[in-house]
C-alpha cells in the first residue's frame, strides 16, 4: 500500500490514480451525480467542521449578503457550506459571496473583519479558538442536524472494488479499526499525525482528536444511507446535483462490507 499526495482526492479517485479515499460526503455525492466511477462503502465520523463568524453572524441565515471563505471552491468545505445554506432556505449561489482563501489567509481576513465567516476544519478551528478570532456559529459535532449525520465517508474506485473485493474489505476494516484507535488513544493518534508530518502542532492535533472522540464510534450505529439522502437532497436544492437522492444511493453506494464488519467488530 502507498499513500498519494494530491490536492483533489475525489478527482484522483475517479480517475483511478488512487483506489481509496476518506472525504467529505458532499463532493462524493456530486461525483456520483456526474457519473464518476466511485462507490461509497461506509461512514467515517460526523462533525469535523465549524462555521466561525464575526459578532454580526449569529446564525446561518445571517450569512445572507455576506462574504464567507472556504479553502476549496467546488470542494468539500464549499459543499458543506452550500448544504448549510440550503437547509435554511438560502441560495448559496446567489445569497452568499463564497470566496476561496488558504486557511491562514482566511483566518487573518476574519480577524481583520474583511470577511464575515470561515468554514474551518481541524486544525484551523482549534487555532481560531486559541487566538480568540471570531466565534463558533455552527459546530457540526455538537449542533443538530449536522451532528446526526456523517461528514466524512470512505469511498473507493468502482473498478478496484469489483476486481479486488477482498482487498477492498480489508482496507475498509483497517480504516475502521484506525477510527477506533483514535477514539481510544487520542494521544497516540495525535503523535502519529505529527511524526508523519500531517500536522506540525501536537497540541492542536491532540485537541482535535479529543473533540472528535465522541464521533469516532458513530460508524457502528449511524446509517450512512441517511447521510447520503440528507446531503443529496440539500445539494439538489442548492442546484449542485441533478439526480434524486435515491438515484445517488442506488448508483453510488454499497454497504455490504460495512454490514459484515459491524457484525465482526462488535467488541
Amino acid at each position: 500500500m502507498q499513500y498519494v499526495k494530491t490536492a483533489a482526492a475525489e478527482k484522483a479517485l475517479a480517475s483511478g490514480e488512487v483506489d481509496v479515499v476518506t472525504f467529505f460526503c458532499g463532493p462524493l455525492a456530486i461525483q456520483v451525480d456526474k457519473g464518476d466511477p466511485i462507490v461509497l462503502l461506509s461512514g467515517l465520523h460526523p462533525g469535523c467542521v465549524e462555521l466561525v463568524g464575526t459578532e454580526q453572524i449569529r446564525s446561518i441565515r445571517d450569512l445572507k449578503g455576506k462574504t464567507v471563505a472556504v479553502t476549496d471552491l467546488g470542494g468539500g468545505r464549499h459543499a458543506v457550506l452550500a448544504v448549510m445554506a440550503a437547509h435554511v432556505g438560502i441560495d448559496p449561489r446567489k445569497d452568499i459571496n463564497i470566496v476561496e482563501h488558504p486557511a491562514g489567509e482566511a483566518m487573518r481576513l476574519l480577524a481583520e473583519k474583511k470577511i464575515d465567516g470561515f468554514l474551518a476544519a481541524p486544525p484551523d478551528a482549534q487555532q481560531l479558538r486559541a487566538k480568540k478570532i471570531g466565534h463558533v456559529v455552527i459546530n457540526t459535532m455538537m449542533d443538530k442536524p449536522w451532528s446526526q449525520y456523517f461528514c466524512c465517508m470512505v469511498a473507493m474506485n468502482q473498478q478496484f472494488v469489483r476486481k479486488h473485493p477482498v482487498a477492498a474489505r480489508k482496507a475498509l476494516r483497517a480504516i475502521l479499526k484506525a477510527v477506533d484507535v483514535c477514539a481510544r488513544e487520542p494521544e497516540r493518534a495525535a503523535r502519529f499525525l505529527v511524526d508523519k508530518g500531517y500536522s506540525n502542532q501536537y497540541d492542536d492535533a491532540l485537541q482535535a482528536m479529543k473533540e472528535m472522540e465522541m464521533g469516532y464510534g458513530k460508524w457502528r450505529n449511524y446509517d450512512p444511507e441517511d447521510t447520503m439522502r440528507f446531503y443529496s437532497l440539500r445539494l439538489h436544492e442548492a442546484g449542485m446535483i441533478k439526480n434524486s437522492p435515491q438515484k445517488i444511493i442506488s448508483h453510488g453506494t454499497d454497504w455490504r462490507f460495512l454490514r459484515e464488519l459491524k457484525k465482526e467488530m462488535k467488541t
